[in-house]
């Protein structure tokens, strides 16, 4: 596997150096992934636009699809950045652990979502018609569809950016679970 180096601030366009300072300001730091993104001078405004686009779901319910694509797709930096980031949302460890295998017992409308999640991204774009029926009937609508899959591929897209550069991780790691594809 190659290892890509994090480009510095100074390494990358002013455009992206004036991100680069806004991400400091908000959060304290330039994640990894984001200045690896910061290679390409628009890639990094965009993927933040689509992070950031108004959704009819909730931070938690964003998070639940975070972590399940990020177990999915095996990726170590979304696991750990998501784990971290679904715990400043009030999810505890064990519910962390227990969505990122694809189910949320201890919400019967979060489990629904997990096990769509999972389903949707094990099968590559093609769910169950059951889990597909479970959703809805836990009270999502169409218009939560298309947000829930706009997560996904979000999610995808930063899980591919890990996969093939390596980044270093630099928030706490996540404990290691067996992946979730079956």
């Amino acid at each position: 596997m190659i290892n890509f180096n994090v480009p510095t601030k100074e390494e990358v366009s002013q455009k992206n150096q004036a991100i680069f300072d806004n991400l400091k300001n908000k959060i304290g730091f330039v994640p990894n992934l984001y200045a690896t993104i910061a290679y390409n001078d628009n890639a990094l405004e965009d993927y933040l636009n689509l992070q950031n686009r108004k959704s009819t779901l909730s931070t938690k319910e964003r998070e639940v699809i975070n972590l399940v694509v990020s177990q999915v797709n095996d990726c170590r930096y979304c696991q750990s950045a998501h784990t971290a980031i679904g715990k400043m949302n009030g999810f505890t460890d064990d519910q962390i652990l227990e969505i990122r295998e694809g189910s949320a017992s201890f919400d019967s409308k979060l489990d629904a979502l997990a096990r769509f999640v999972k389903d949707i991204t094990v099968s590559r774009t093609h769910p169950s018609a059951e889990v597909v029926e479970e959703l809805f009937e836990a009270g999502y609508s169409k218009a939560n569809l298309v947000d829930i899959i706009f997560v996904i591929g979000d999610k995808f897209i930063s899980n591919l950016i890990n996969g093939v550069t390596n980044i270093p991780i630099d928030f706490p790691e996540a404990p290691v679970l067996e992946t979730v594809q079956e």
